[in-house]
């Protein structure tokens, strides 16, 4: 399956039809195949339970600053708050994090569930968090009007949004307002925001041309949504991100690179890397976004060629699905002492040294990063707990990674056979973009689905296929090339 999602498929109200309780299942079959476990034990909850009422708080307290956060409507697991002001020529960010360590006892069993989940695991029916909610979205989440402890990053920016100074502390901090991201492109669009979310879109402008400056590239996933028709077939689109969310997303970018930047120069941490993508994956790319009808420029990095794409296209989305070949091989990177070779130390697609420390409630290795980057900052001992543990988390990551992507490609793949179940006999036009040993793999524009196909034909051409069979449970859709 080429097909890729962030935060996974939503699908809209609930399932009616046969078709829809078996997509249903298949969700279930994914989460038990892969051993996602949904229920904490007893044990866990008790510590939760002792934790929230003698909570680790900090003395430093910034519930003055007028934090605010945004995210998908419906979020309760806040991991992140933002206040941007002038600061002179340039700017100052303040990105208030999730303080899970002052809930979280190490070598305790909330702790170990942690560990042995990983990350929260996101399907289009339900979300297994990793932390119990009493917790995610309660105690330990930033939600508006109440006071919690967090990581305040501290980063100041020139006038070009190149960060000059850092400091990361633990605060009391207060959110005094949640948007949503229609809401903050609403207002900023309607010239209505407040100065914040203003300078959101002027740093994250600036950051999207520092990232263009250096060589990195985004990859502005659509998020894949399915609806059930009044006739009860399933129509699946993919909604183009906001330039909003992309600001955002820069913020979070810049917090994960200073926080590298620190690792390496404390010479302890644990990075995100990616390698450079191998020359057949570029190759293959190349040919898909011809065959989609988006000719990728020789010379032109992919990254500047990835942002010249319309969103709103639905083939140039359909391109924007095939980039996510050249964004593999991530993994972590820990150290202690001695550096990594200076390959190991780059998350490629950025083009720079990288850190995941943004997201606490959802990612495990957040919460060590966090505590070792706060030690490096004020310039104390990182914490034996926090130290002794960064070089078993690469495979701890790793398996949570593994497990959360099993689950997401199985429920990507029974949400496309849903689109086509009442679909068997019919045709589609659609572009083959890859051969296989049984056959070609062919992408369809509408719907938006990528498949194999029996048969043959040439790269880049553009084919009827027919829908012969399909099995939602299983998530297999049989489709064969009738020609051009």
């Amino acid at each position: 399956m080429a097909l890729m999602i962030q935060r996974a498929t939503k699908l809209a109200g609930a399932p009616t039809t046969e078709t829809g309780r078996l997509l249903t299942q298949a969700f279930a079959a994914a989460r038990q195949e892969q051993e996602v476990p949904l229920d904490f034990p007893a044990e866990v909850l008790e510590e939760v339970e002792q934790a929230l009422a003698t909570p680790d708080l900090p003395e430093r307290d910034e519930t003055s600053v007028p934090f605010i956060t945004i995210d998908p409507p419906g979020s309760m697991d806040l991991d992140q708050a933002m206040h941007i002001e002038r600061d002179g020529d340039g700017y100052r960010v303040r990105y208030a994090i999730a303080d899970v360590p002052a809930f979280v006892r190490p070598g305790g069993a909330v702790d170990a569930e942690a560990r042995r989940r990983g990350l929260t695991v996101y399907c289009p029916d339900l979300r297994v968090p990793l932390h119990p909610p009493a917790l995610s979205e309660g105690a330990a989440s930033l939600l508006p009007e109440e006071q919690r402890p967090a990581f305040v990053w501290d980063i100041r920016l020139d006038a070009e949004g190149v960060h000059s100074q850092v400091e990361l502390y633990r605060a009391m901090v207060r959110s005094v307002r949640r948007y949503t991201y229609d809401e903050v492109q609403t207002l900023v669009d309607g010239g209505e925001g407040e100065e914040v979310l203003q300078l959101l879109k002027v740093v994250g402008e600036l950051r999207v041309k520092q990232e263009a400056a250096r060589g990195g590239a985004s990859l502005p996933m659509p998020e894949q949504e399915v609806e059930q028709t009044d006739e009860g077939q399933y129509v699946l689109r993919l909604r183009p991100l906001l330039p909003a969310e992309d600001w955002n997303a820069q913020i979070s970018l810049l917090t994960g690179m200073v926080a590298a930047q620190l690792m390496l120069e404390g010479r302890v941490g644990i990075l995100r890397t990616m390698p450079v993508p191998p020359h057949d994956a570029v190759q293959r790319f190349r040919r898909e976004a011809r065959a989609l009808g988006a000719e990728w420029p020789e010379g032109m990095p992919y990254g500047e060629f990835l942002r010249t794409l319309d969103k709103s296209d639905p083939a140039h989305l359909a391109v924007v699905q095939a980039a996510t070949s050249l964004f593999r091989g991530a993994g972590y990177t820990a150290f202690d002492g001695e550096l990594p070779p200076a390959e190991q130390q780059v998350q490629a697609a950025i083009a720079a040294p990288y850190a995941h420390v943004t997201a606490p409630l959802r990612r495990l290795v957040d919460r060590f990063g966090l505590v070792v980057c706060e030690a490096l900052s004020s310039g104390d001992e990182v914490p034996g707990w926090a130290r002794e543990s960064l070089a078993g988390l690469p495979e701890v990551m790793e398996e949570a990674d593994r497990r959360a992507r099993a689950v997401e490609r199985a429920c990507v793949s029974a949400v496309e056979a849903a689109v086509l179940a009442d679909r068997v006999g019919q045709e589609f036009e659609a572009v083959v973009v890859d051969g296989t040993e049984k056959g070609v793999v062919v992408q369809l524009t509408d719907p938006p689905v990528s498949e194999r196909a029996r048969g043959t034909a040439e790269i880049g051409s553009v084919v009827r296929v027919r829908v012969e069979r399909v099995d939602v449970l299983s998530g297999q859709v049989d489709l064969l090339v009738l020609g051009p």
